[in-house]
């Protein structure tokens, strides 16, 4: 029983970020459920997790979203998530959450050390950010620091920005949720977290506009950068055991 709030806590902070920060729960959720439960079968509910997440997200911010970016770097993303997803079989968990932690450190100390990078926004950088984002959603559970950074180059409005970003997500993880469970990663004994994370998800993102709704634009987009530098910093903190058996 004591797992069972943790897990619901956590899960519903990660949303409330996720939500806030505008590129999903699973940056934060992650790292948090591997805590508790096999890298592998994260992977499984993680995609189950955000297919309701992205609709919460998508029916409390339908007031906007770029039909143009949609296009441009939904369907790139959806083909390099299939990759991704297919490819994570082959890789074993500990292993996965060792290329999480790369991932989210060396993205962290990027946005830390170089304060002026930007990305231009055109079609092209779109794409490209839809392969990448989709590719490293597919193999290790989370592209959202990607997409996230891609779009911030637009300066949307908080809503479409988050929007948008859910649009993509729901088909990136609508993709993968099929791959996954035909590598096995998604058990029947935690099925029964799927409807609770769906409420989570409802009241999650339901917290997370309210918060929004009171945040200027570049005060979302300067959020947006900081909670991916404190994902990776938390990220890599709990990996730090982990780190120290493989590369030493």
């Amino acid at each position: 029983m004591d797992f069972l709030i943790y897990f619901i806590l956590l899960a519903l902070l990660a949303e409330i970020v996720g939500t806030v920060g505008g590129f999903g729960s699973s940056m934060l959720f992650i790292p948090i459920a591997s805590y508790f439960l096999d890298f592998h079968v994260v992977l499984g509910i993680t995609a189950l997790y955000h297919v309701s997440s992205n609709l919460s997200k998508i029916y409390f911010f339908r007031e906007g979203f770029d039909k143009k970016i949609i296009l441009s770097m939904g369907i790139t993303s959806v083909f390099s998530v299939l990759i991704g997803a297919y490819l994570s079989q082959f890789i074993s968990g500990t292993h996965l959450e060792a290329i999480l932690s790369v991932f989210l450190i060396s993205l962290s100390a990027l946005l830390l050390t170089v304060r002026s990078l930007t990305i231009r926004p055109n079609t092209t950088n779109s794409v490209l950010g839809g392969l990448v984002s989709g590719f490293i959603a597919g193999i290790i559970g989370t592209g959202g620091a990607i997409r996230g950074m891609v779009l911030s180059s637009y300066n949307l409005k908080p809503t479409v920005f988050i929007a948008t970003s859910a649009i993509i997500d729901f088909g990136i993880d609508l993709s993968r949720s099929i791959v996954y469970a035909g590598n096995g990663f998604i058990h029947k004994e935690h099925l029964y977290l799927i409807p609770i994370l769906i409420v989570v998800s409802i009241v999650g993102t339901y917290i997370g506009k309210q918060i929004v709704n009171l945040l200027t634009e570049k005060q979302f987009k300067t959020i947006v950068l900081v909670l991916i530098l404190m994902t990776g910093i938390f990220t890599i903190l709990k990996n730090k055991a982990l780190f120290m058996s493989i590369f030493i």
